[in-house]
C-alpha cells in the first residue's frame, strides 16, 4: 500500500499540474521546479538519502512508523493549497516521505520472501506502483470535468488511503534479516555496524561496483520514466493527441499494461533467464518511445506506445531494481544502498524534469524524444551485459560468495 500511495501521489502532480498552472498563473519554468521538487525528483531524492541509513540503523520498521505521518501533512496541504509556495511545501513533504519510505519497503519485502519466489514477493511492490496510477489516471480522467476541484479530491483519496495504511502497518513485525544481523553483531560487541550508512557502504569494493552497475540500470531508465510519470500529458500534446480526458484514459491503460507486465515479472522472474527478461523488457520499452516519437500520431501508434512502453515497465529496470538491490548488498547497509540508488536516481530525474517542460517546446518532441531514447539504451546495454547470476539463491548464499565465507569479518 505504501507503494500505491507514493506512486499516486506522482500521478496525482502529474494529472493536475496543467490545472494549478491556470489556477495561480505560474509559468512552465515553475512548473518544472515544481516537478522537480517533488516526489518524483529531489523531494524523494531528500527522503531517500535520509531514510536509507536510519532504516539500517534502526530497523525497517522505524521508518515505517513515522514516514506517511508526514506523507498525510503533505498531500492534506496540498488538498487546501491557496497558492505556488502553498503547494510547493506540500509537494516537497511529500517528496520527503515518498522517498524515505520507498528504500523500507523494497528492502522489507525482499528481505522476508523465500528465496525461491523473490522476484515474485518483490513484484507485490512493483505491481501495487502499478496500480496506484492506473486509478489516479482513471480517477483523473472521471473527474476532469471537475478541473482543479477533481485535483484535489485526488489528493484527498491519497490522505484517506494513507491514513488507513498508517493505522494497519503499525502490527507489521521488524526485517527478520535486519534483527539477526542485529544480534550478531550486538554478541560481537559491535553494535554500530548497521549503523555506519554510507561509510561502510561505500567503504568496500563490491559494493561500489554493485552501485554503478544499478545506477545503470535503473538511474538511467528511471531518468526516462519520471518524465513520462509527470510530464507524459505534455508529451502528449507536443505529438499532436490534445483531448485531456483521452490522455488521461490512455495512461490508466498504459499502467494497466504495467500491470500486467508486473505478473509476468513476478511468474518468470525466479524461473527464467533474468538477463533475457531484462533484455526484453528494455527492448520493448525503447520501442515504445521510437513509436510515439517518429509515428504519425493515430490510434495505432498511441496505443503501440502504451503496450511496448506500458508493459515493458511492468518487466524491466524499476522491478529488476527492487530485486537486484536487495540481492547485491548485505543487510547490514542494504536500505543505506536503496536510499543512495533512489537519490542519485531522483536527483538525475530532478535535472531532466527543471528544463523538461522548456525543452519540450524549444527543442521540440523529436529532438528530446531522440535524447531520452538514447538514456533508455543505456540502460539495456549495462543490465543485459552485466547481470547477475542470484536466481534461486537465498540472501545469505548471495553474501558468501560476494562478500567470502567469512562475512562477519568481511563486513566489519
Amino acid at each position: 500500500m505504501s507503494n500505491y500511495i507514493e506512486a499516486g501521489s506522482i500521478i496525482a502532480i502529474a494529472t493536475s499540474l496543467t490545472f494549478w498552472q491556470d489556477a495561480f498563473g505560474f509559468d512552465n519554468a515553475f512548473a518544472g521546479l515544481l516537478a522537480a521538487l517533488s516526489a518524483n525528483a529531489f523531494g524523494a531524492a531528500i527522503g531517500a538519502i535520509i531514510g536509507g541509513p536510519l532504516c539500517d540503523r534502526y530497523g525497517r520498521k522505524f521508518i515505517y512508523t513515522y514516514d506517511l505521518i508526514l506523507y498525510m501533512i503533505g498531500v492534506l496541504l496540498a488538498v487546501f493549497a491557496m497558492g505556488p509556495g502553498m503547494l510547493m511545501i506540500a509537494f516537497i513533504l511529500t517528496g520527503i516521505a515518498v522517498g524515505a519510505g520507498v528504500p523500507a519497503s523494497w528492502t522489507y519485502i525482499a528481505e522476508e520472501a523465500p528465496s525461491d519466489r523473490r522476484a515474485a514477493h518483490v513484484g507485490t511492490a512493483q505491481l501495487a506502483w502499478s496500480v496506484g496510477p492506473a486509478i489516479g489516471f482513471l480517477l483523473a480522467a472521471l473527474l476532469e470535468p471537475m478541473e482543479l476541484m477533481g485535483s484535489r479530491l485526488i489528493f484527498a483519496h491519497l490522505f484517506v488511503v494513507a491514513f488507513i495504511t498508517w493505522w494497519v502497518r503499525r502490527g507489521l513485525s521488524e526485517s527478520k534479516s535486519w534483527k539477526n544481523t542485529q544480534a550478531l553483531r550486538t554478541k560481537q560487541g559491535d553494535k554500530a555496524a548497521a549503523g555506519r550508512g554510507f561509510k561502510a557502504l561505500l567503504g568496500r569494493k563490491q559494493n561500489i561496483l554493485a552501485l554503478l552497475f544499478l545506477i545503470g540500470v535503473y538511474a538511467f531508465w528511471n531518468t526516462v520514466a519520471g518524465q513520462a510519470g509527470i510530464f507524459m500529458p505534455r508529451v502528449y500534446d507536443a505529438s499532436g493527441f490534445t483531448d485531456v480526458q483521452q490522455q488521461f484514459l490512455l495512461q490508466s491503460f498504459l499502467w494497466g499494461m504495467t500491470v500486467v507486465g508486473t505478473f509476468v515479472f513476478m511468474s518468470l522472474g525466479d524461473r527464467m533467464s533474468r538477463r533475457l527478461l531484462f533484455f526484453i523488457g528494455a527492448v520493448m520499452g525503447i520501442a515504445g518511445w521510437v513509436v510515439l516519437v517518429y509515428m504519425p500520431v493515430s490510434p495505432v501508434s498511441l496505443f503501440g506506445f502504451a503496450i511496448l512502453w506500458g508493459f515493458a515497465s511492468g518487466i524491466g529496470a524499476q522491478a529488476f531494481y527492487g530485486l537486484w538491490t536487495a540481492e547485491l548488498f548485505a543487510t547490514q547497509y542494504r536500505a543505506s544502498a536503496q536510499g543512495f540508488l533512489f537519490f542519485v536516481a531522483r536527483i538525475m530525474v530532478g535535472i531532466l524534469s527543471y528544463g523538461f517542460p522548456v525543452w519540450l517546446v524549444t527543442l521540440g518532441l523529436h529532438t528530446l524524444g531522440a535524447i531520452l531514447i538514447g538514456i533508455l539504451a543505456v540502460s539495456l546495454v549495462v543490465g543485459t551485459i552485466w547481470a547477475p547470476n542470484t536466481r534461486g539463491k537465498s540472501l545469505e548464499e548471495i553474501e558468501d560468495e560476494r562478500y567470502g565465507k567469512v562475512k562477519d569479518d568481511a563486513l566489519a
